[in-house]
């Protein structure tokens, strides 16, 4: 069954249109449920999770969200429009972010986002579907928190490995039309010493207004309560640029299957660093999407666009799950015959 982005059906002021959230999720065959756990500063963290209602569910997606984003905006649409075909999909507020506790989109540590995703997401896949397929689906800095994550070797928790990444326009690169002018950039050091948690940085354009394409889904991301419109934090906006630095030294080391999907007009994050990780990358089954004319948010494009873009995103998925339920019946029937 052929299943359109809800997308389709948001107006400028609601992600859900002119639905409460419950027939919202009812009229999308889903079941939702949310929590707050603890980090390990001891800060409330949000958690939510879809489940299809109607399909038996063949794999979990792990959602994670990006610098200024939450997992109930835009991310949830695309969190209901990938589980009703077949995946429990799990999301985390990460700290400063959404609903979750913490000073406002205020990260200088890159890592603590990263334990708390690998802790929550162990656990999600222990309790729903410990012996499915498991994928994470990131976009733009969670793109470079899913590449630390499957490159995390060590630390307290270990990191289960995951069946693949799709990667939305990911954070790989902060593009040049984006960045502070220079020789601000440089000055970040002593800013981020200084004042860390001011939001001192000027860039070339707020998120909103140079991601979203389409003029009303501008005006919904916009809309959204959760999401802050102030300049970066210098401590936050350093620690950005640094993390873009560890994800490029580490691309040789990157073997997990991926699907990128990117537009090549996004003046945000750098389609060309997208581009290098594709070819620097060790994993055998590695595909790039880079879409012409299209901006940061591929979900803010015009609704054709956006079909093509998710279209491909589900189809991805979809087919590595049956590839490994596939390998998986192989792996039984060869333990059964020795």
């Amino acid at each position: 069954m052929e299943h359109k982005h809800p997308v389709a059906e948001a107006n400028e002021t609601s992600p859900f249109g002119s639905l409460s959230s419950e027939l919202f999720y009812t009229r999308h065959s889903v079941s939702h449920a949310s929590e707050y756990i603890t980090s390990k500063q001891g800060l409330k963290l949000f958690t939510q999770w879809w489940t299809p209602n109607q399909t038996p569910i063949k794999g979990i997606v792990c959602v994670v969200h990006g610098y200024t984003g939450d997992s109930s905006w835009f991310v949830q649409l695309t969190s209901v429009h990938i589980a009703k075909h077949g995946f429990a999909v799990c999301a985390i507020d990460h700290l400063g972010h959404g609903h979750s506790e913490g000073l406002i989109a205020h990260l200088p540590d890159i890592n603590l986002v990263v334990d708390e995703c690998i802790l929550f997401f162990n656990k999600f896949r222990a309790r729903h579907a410990p012996n499915l397929p498991a994928f994470m689906y990131a976009e733009s800095l969670g793109g470079a928190i899913a590449l630390l994550i499957t490159l995390r070797r060590d630390g307290d928790v270990p990191v289960r490995p995951f069946d693949g990444v799709v990667l939305n326009g990911a954070m790989c690169g902060i593009s040049d039309k984006f960045k502070p002018p220079w020789p601000l950039e440089h000055f970040l050091s002593i800013a981020a010493a200084l004042v860390p948690t001011w939001c001192v940085v000027p860039t070339r354009g707020s998120i909103p207004l140079v991601s979203f394409k389409v003029e009303w889904k501008r005006k919904l991301a916009l809309a959204s309560p959760r999401r802050p419109l102030r300049r970066p934090r210098a401590a936050t906006a350093q620690e950005l640029l640094r993390v873009c630095r560890e994800v490029q030294g580490k691309f040789n080391e990157v073997d997990v299957p991926f699907l990128i999907v990117h537009g090549g007009d996004d003046v945000v994050c750098d389609p060309a660093c997208v581009a290098e990780l594709y070819e620097r990358a060790a994993s055998k089954d590695k595909t790039l999407r880079i879409y012409p004319g299209m901006w940061h948010q591929l979900v803010g494009e015009p609704d054709e666009d956006v079909e093509l873009v998710f279209g491909e995103v589900v189809k991805w998925l979809v087919t590595r799950t049956d590839q490994a339920a596939v390998g998986s019946v192989v792996k039984s029937r060869d333990a059964d015959a020795t």
